[in-house]
């Protein structure tokens, strides 16, 4: 679910995801932007890739516990080393 494992590929994974989702936070972003942005980068790569908005909000989750992002005045933007 989270890693990639032989049965499900990294797109599919929750890092998979986050790995866009962090792509795409060059600058803050709202959740529904954010995941307007993400639906758009997976459709052109792969429609069958393109996540659950569940499985996006998981991601983000994983990424705050990770404190590799944060949520500041309805934003979200990549966390400050």
């Amino acid at each position: 679910m989270i890693l990639p494992t032989k049965r499900m590929a990294v797109e599919t994974s929750l890092l998979g995801v986050g790995a866009d989702v962090l792509g795409l936070l060059g600058r803050p972003k709202t959740i529904s932007r954010l995941w307007d942005d993400v639906k758009s980068l997976r459709e052109t790569r792969s429609p069958a890739s393109t996540p659950g908005y569940d499985w996006f909000v998981l991601a983000l989750d994983m990424l705050y516990a990770l404190g590799a992002i944060e949520f500041d005045d309805g934003e979200v933007r990549k966390a400050k080393p």
